[in-house]
């Protein structure tokens, strides 16, 4: 399972910013040297990556493994989704913990770890959901910063009847994040309307799959996402949004930048890839098993623009948002598209099906990939330069990456969870052949050398610079002040002055009532002429 030296030779380095032809030797974990003509200790493994390029491990910034979700489990748990993950070139994830409302946040964080530190792979992190708001949640998203290794909180604008918070918690929630150096996620989706558009759908007798895209439309995800980035500005917070589906979301995203707002934008590689023609499928099974929120967009035009705003820097991180569910468990929603669990598989396709439709696109280079995959969200989490690049230093989650190779996606030879695949028969150009994970050859030609339980839990440091440092000049600059002024030394208005009669104040409010004035649109009010 583990290799103490390990010297790749020959291949191409590449990091978010340059490419190098260099050799790369890791020793117990760590990368300890890399350029030409080396000169390191016998006794260690050569790979030969001739032709190849080597990146840093990916990094996905999204996973539900073992969770409970719209009363169905996921299709994986933390051994079988990291295992899955590796295969696909991804050296850490990032999982969530969504406690139940009134659950404590610190028991549900606690349990998983419990599960997952047995059984992950690779290297993993943990989001906290603020689920719901009051003096507990706030005391224990603190305990969870400086004493359990968190450092991200996820709020949602939508699931009215379980996660939702109202406007004014958010702020307070976005606030505290700012107080304890969290990266503050969002879910944004217009909640209160999201219902309503559900209800008047099946209403109108709309059961189907479909219904989660009508009841869904993009303009809501749109009004959530400029309110989300408002409340965050109000309560001078960095804000990272979450998978970002829309073109309109995405437009709002890019104004918010271009006012110098904090932002960052994280969309998925469904939304990227996919688009809503999928609900109106013929068989209720290929089309529940694309249901997902925000929903996948009608719009032909929406994938390539989304990877086009991924290009840009307007979003900054490709995320799987992987939550497996096979399709017996979407059957619970038959009748009812609200009750079809909302998740899509993908941790094990992420990166191969981005280097497909962005870099062999020509939407992206080599290193764009490498940061939407790695790097950014490396910056983000507190994490650079120890993980998300190679150099000396750095952890040795290293990929050996064939960019002329090929693979057919099927679900018959995934390792991943669940009994479909969104990308079937998709051919992938760009495969790994090779993932270390902290310095152990874990995969290599579709064989795994890896233990259940061999990753390891990384804590994560607050107050982030990619964030942080931008916000406090922001602040500095932006700070206001009363103005200076002599005080006012005349007469002010006292209680004997209140006494002067004022116009009478009728029960609207001082307002005329037309319903029981005498004026008519019509022209026949007795004191005017009629034309």
């Amino acid at each position: 399972m583990s290799m103490a030296r390990i010297l790749i030779k020959g291949g191409k380095v590449v990091n978010d910013d340059c490419t190098l032809e260099a050799d790369v030797y890791i020793e117990n974990g760590i990368i300890q040297q890399v350029g030409k003509e080396l000169m390191i200790p016998g006794g260690a493994k050569v790979i030969d990556a001739s032709g190849k390029l080597v990146l840093p491990g990916g990094i996905d910034t999204s996973v539900h493994l073992e969770e409970t979700f719209m009363n169905a489990v996921t299709a994986d748990d933390f051994y079988s989704g990291t295992k899955a993950a590796l295969a696909g070139g991804t050296t850490m994830v990032i999982g969530h913990v969504l406690p139940e409302k009134n659950e404590s946040p610190l028991e549900a964080y606690e349990k998983c770890r419990s599960s997952a530190d047995s059984k992950s792979c690779c290297d993993y992190a943990l989001h906290v959901g603020v689920t719901w708001w009051g003096p507990k949640v706030q005391a224990e998203m603190e305990k969870l910063v400086r004493e359990k290794g968190v450092n991200s909180f996820q709020m949602f604008m939508a699931y009215k009847e379980s996660f939702m918070l109202r406007d004014r918690e958010l702020f307070q929630a976005l606030l505290h994040c700012k107080d304890i150096g969290a990266v503050a996620r969002v879910h944004a989706e217009n909640g209160e309307l999201v219902g309503e558009g559900a209800k008047e759908a099946l209403d109108l007798g709309i059961s189907g799959p479909e219904g989660i895209e009508i009841s869904r439309p993009e303009e809501l995800e749109a009004e959530a996402t400029h309110r989300a980035i408002t409340i965050a500005n109000r309560a001078h917070c960095p804000i990272y949004l979450v998978s970002v589906s829309s073109m309109s979301a995405g437009d709002v995203v890019a104004s918010a930048k271009m006012q110098g707002k904090v932002v960052h934008g994280e969309t998925t590689t469904a939304h990227t890839v996919l688009t809503g023609m999928q609900y109106y499928h013929q068989d209720w099974s290929h089309a529940a098993a694309h249901v997902t929120v925000p929903p996948l967009r009608l719009d032909p035009n929406t994938p390539n623009f989304l990877m086009s705003l991924l290009g840009n820097d307007t979003l900054n991180v490709l995320a799987s948002d992987h939550r497996p569910f096979t399709i017996k468990q979407k059957a619970m929603g038959k009748d009812d598209f609200t009750k079809i669990p909302h998740g899509l598989p993908g941790i094990q396709d992420r990166m191969s099906v981005i280097w497909e439709k962005g870099v062999i696109g020509g939407k992206i280079d080599e290193n764009r990939f490498v940061a939407i995959t790695s790097s950014n969200a490396a910056k983000i989490y507190n994490l650079y330069p120890q993980k998300g690049r190679i150099i000396p230093g750095a952890d040795a989650d290293v990929v050996v990456w064939d960019p002329e190779g090929s693979k057919t996606i099927s679900v018959e030879n995934q390792f991943q969870g669940g009994d479909i695949n969104l990308y079937e028969g998709l051919r992938c150009h760009g495969v790994p052949l090779v993932t270390i994970s902290r310095g152990r050859l874990v995969y290599e030609n579709g064989m795994f050398t890896c233990a259940e339980g061999s990753g390891k839990f990384c804590p994560l440091r607050t107050f982030p610079d990619h964030l942080y440092k931008k916000m406090v000049q922001r602040e500095k600059s932006q700070a206001v002040k009363a103005v200076e002024r002599e005080p006012y030394t005349g007469d002010v208005v006292g209680a004997s002055d209140l006494d002067t009669p004022t116009r009478p104040c009728t029960r609207h409010g001082g307002v005329r009532d037309l319903h029981e004035s005498s004026f008519s649109l019509s022209g026949e009010d007795e004191n005017i002429p009629t034309f």
